[in-house]
């Protein structure tokens, strides 16, 4: 006999994360296109989309948000058109094994007002990384 534990599918832990000009059209074309259902939808201040989570089945989840209107230096999101976000649960060795490795560090570790401990970085080639503690399937 099968456990509940031997037919369940693991929780994803890494989801792509996108930029749009209007987060809000996207979300919508996302949704008529693909099939994708709203998680989550988080308004910035000037009514733009600032995060939104969006599923698709039992287990896919991206991550969007729209272009800010006024750029932001200390965020590298804030002009970043595609990225990953990955969830890890020991973040702190996370953080110190890509500084050993030379990873190049965009935003530093430190804890979010949404709850999360978090960082950004680049790799070699340039790719956008962001590693936390925040998992949008738990929150």
């Amino acid at each position: 006999m099968t456990s509940p534990a031997d037919t369940e599918r693991p929780t994803p832990t890494i989801f792509p994360a996108m930029k749009y000009r209007d987060g809000h059209a996207a979300i919508d074309w996302l949704e008529a296109a693909f099939g994708f259902r709203r998680h989550a939808v988080h308004a910035a201040p000037d009514g733009t989309v600032a995060h939104a989570e969006l599923a698709l089945g039992d287990d896919g989840m991206i991550m969007l948000g729209g272009e800010p209107r006024t750029p932001d230096p200390d965020n590298p999101w804030a002009s970043a058109r595609l990225g990953l976000y990955v969830h890890v649960d020991d973040i702190e060795a996370h953080y110190e094994r890509a500084k050993a490795a030379g990873a190049v560090i965009v935003r530093e570790l430190a804890d979010t007002p949404y709850g999360s401990r978090e960082y950004s970085c680049r790799d070699p080639d340039g790719h956008l990384w962001s590693f936390g503690t925040y998992h949008p399937k738990r929150a």
